[in-house]
């Protein structure tokens, strides 16, 4: 799980799931780790060294409340992935597949559009209108100064490498626990343009 909060997150009774499953994991104990990013977590229905492996590599997901956990205008990571990005002239660009973070500032990753893959800082001199809950962001292009003239074909290009977890929330969509039993981040909040 991947958060900003997890004095919030990793409280004793707090009920996390593996990703796509059912079955509680409630926490009993949490601290953070000394000498390195992540927190150890113990889980009541996690008895022994054997089961705590079977958590190494897996998503933690957990119930949020968006009304109380994110600003008015603010989305998920997880809910602007695919999100269409147009232009000031509504000409479709792309699609968001990834986000990652640099300092304070967030950046999608956008793919399948005429200027093949770029990167879009969010902030408020680029992106003109943050909507990912009508699946669309509407961004001035031309204070990017894509270097790729348009084609009429879209550009695909093999996905960058990225650390898959880094202390400063940089990475890919995954990202690994760290000791046994230490469950993966969760997703961060976006932020809309010109906030943070």
């Amino acid at each position: 799980m991947l958060t900003d909060r997890p004095e919030d997150r990793f409280v004793a009774g707090r009920v996390l799931h593996r990703e796509g499953a059912s079955a509680p994991l409630t926490l009993i104990a949490a601290a953070p780790i000394e000498d390195g990013p992540g927190w150890r977590l113990q889980f009541s229905e996690i008895r022994d060294r054997a089961a705590a492996e079977s958590l190494r590599d897996v998503y933690l997901e957990t119930v949020v409340d968006r009304a109380t956990d994110l600003e008015p205008g603010a989305a998920y990571w997880h809910e602007v992935l695919g999100t269409k990005v147009r232009g000031l002239d509504g000409r479709l660009l792309g699609e968001v597949a990834d986000v990652y973070r640099v300092a304070t500032a967030e950046v999608y990753v956008v793919r399948g559009g005429p200027y093949g893959e770029f990167d879009l800082p969010v902030v408020k001199s680029i992106v003109a209108d943050f909507a990912p809950e009508r699946g669309e962001i509407v961004i001035d292009e031309a204070v990017l100064d894509l270097a790729a003239p348009p084609v009429d074909e879209p550009v695909t290009r093999p996905p960058r490498k990225r650390p898959r977890w880094s202390r400063h929330g940089k990475g890919g969509a995954t990202h690994p626990p760290g000791p046994a039993g230490d469950p993966a981040p969760e997703d961060e909040p976006g932020q809309p343009p010109g906030a943070g």
